[in-house]
């Protein structure tokens, strides 16, 4: 793949993605949209990456999201840089068909669509010094990445509210309370940690990460009865498949099993 202002490797199963504008806090411009949308449908496609890690170049930002002195330079098409692109900011926060865990390891500040980014992934690891908010409003914008939607539904409704209403940030030992980040870790120790978990997440069958994930995303905002109820294309997938067969197989013989993704 071609990519300028994207980092995108796969080593044992994990896909790399970072974002690489250090110089502009790894802000992102509409050729990072398109960049991040051929990235995501790599990764979906690419049946042996299995765990998505998601950071950013250097130690001060994992995203400062819109690129504000691109969007002004360019006479605001910032604005409209992700018309027309299958997963909307960064590639991924109108993008509802990747049902494999991503991680986001946040390295610094991750502002507006740097924050949507890491509200649409699945497990948020922080660096100490990282910082989280939508500000925005501050600029005569709005988070409408998601941000303004997500937040409100990850976090307690005041407090998502108070957030968006003034544009503070909140630090990551504040986005750990939350409930926004499972992990805060010092700077040094970040990849390290999301690995970690990415090791821990890969000990899974990973058709049974796909179905779980499925299911629990496409069944938020039901009633318990109709999420129940409702069929799940990758759990059916999941009950004829051969890891389905080799997990009970490898309990039942005193040994780790070994995954095909099939």
């Amino acid at each position: 793949m071609d990519l300028k202002f994207i980092k995108y490797e796969k080593r044992n199963h994990i896909a790399y993605i970072t974002f690489n504008r250090p110089e502009r806090m790894n802000a992102l411009h509409p050729p990072c949209h398109v960049e991040m949308d051929s990235v995501w449908d790599d990764f979906v496609a690419d049946k042996s990456a299995w765990v998505a890690i998601v950071t950013g170049a250097g130690d001060k930002g994992f995203s400062a999201g819109n690129d504000l002195r691109w969007t002004a330079e360019n006479s605001g098409q910032l604005l409209t840089g992700t018309i027309g692109l299958k997963g909307g900011f960064a590639g991924i926060t109108a993008r509802y068909d990747i049902y494999k865990p991503i991680i986001a390891a946040v390295n610094g500040f991750a502002l507006g669509g740097g924050f949507e980014i890491a509200l649409a992934c699945d497990i948020i690891i922080a660096a100490e010094h990282a910082r989280f908010g939508l500000p925005e409003p501050r600029v005569g914008l709005a988070a409408a990445a998601g941000g303004v939607h997500r937040l409100p539904r990850q976090i307690p409704l005041k407090i998502a509210m108070g957030m968006m209403l003034t544009g503070k940030h909140i630090t990551a030992a504040d986005a750990l309370r939350y409930g926004i980040a499972n992990e805060v870790v010092p700077l040094k120790d970040l990849m390290a940690t999301a690995e970690k978990w990415a090791g821990e997440i890969m000990e899974c069958s990973p058709l049974s990460l796909q179905a779980t994930k499925e299911a629990a995303m496409n069944g938020l905002g039901m009633p318990v009865e109709a999420a129940l109820a409702k069929r799940y294309d990758l759990m059916s997938k999941l009950f004829r498949s051969k890891d389905a067969i080799e997990g009970p197989l490898a309990f039942s013989q005193k040994r780790k099993p070994n995954w095909s993704g099939e």
